[in-house]
């Protein structure tokens, strides 16, 4: 896999409030450049959330309505948050949940395509048992010292998933292989089907 020859790409995670639609409470974007996670660059926000966290989302990730008090709401960064996602691929673990939310948050914005790591962990690992991120953590084992924050904080999940993005792509031979075993049917950036010849 010749890893310069990508496009664009930001691995992406969210956390929620734990209603249902979600409110944002963190987001994170980390580029990957030339086959590794660009630290430097990266985009992660914290945003008071228009309703409180539920006590179980607060358990899952940390972070409590006391936390979120003094942060920016939805309306103060997310214009911030669309100017770094600009019109990038992204990826992320069970990419359909990050993209439908950010999609409900940012009804301008349209990625070039989207790139699920679920989707393509079966693909790669057609054996595993599971393949939830920690399950796909324990089997790749990717080198995890470099990662801000901790399990199911955003920055960190975010940095886990490109590690295991990149781990998994070096399998592959092209930009190509890796979008038709990675990107899911009516997500952005989907391989258009083959068009079956017709007579006329």
């Amino acid at each position: 896999m010749n890893f310069s020859s990508w496009p664009a790409l930001l691995v992406v995670d969210v956390e929620g409030n734990g209603t249902n639609p979600p409110d944002l409470v963190e987001v994170a974007a980390l580029p990957v450049r030339d086959g590794q996670p660009d630290k430097n660059t990266a985009g992660a926000w914290l945003t008071k959330p228009n309703r409180p966290v539920t006590p179980f989302a607060a358990r899952v990730h940390g972070l409590t309505n006391q936390v979120l008090e003094d942060q920016p709401g939805w309306e103060e960064i997310k214009g911030a948050v669309h100017a770094c996602l600009g019109t990038a691929w992204i990826a992320a673990h069970n990419a359909h949940v990050d993209y439908r939310v950010l999609s409900a948050h940012l009804p301008q914005w349209q990625p070039a395509g989207v790139i699920d790591t679920l989707r393509l962990a079966k693909a790669t690992y057609p054996d595993l048992a599971k393949y939830s991120l920690d399950a796909l953590i324990e089997h790749v084992e990717p080198d995890l010292s470099q990662a801000p924050a901790q399990r199911h904080r955003a920055t960190f999940d975010a940095y886990a998933t490109a590690q295991l993005l990149i781990a998994m792509a070096s399998r592959y031979e092209n930009w190509d292989q890796l979008v038709a075993a990675a990107v899911p049917p009516g997500l952005p950036g989907a391989p258009e089907p083959e068009q079956e010849p017709t007579l006329w």
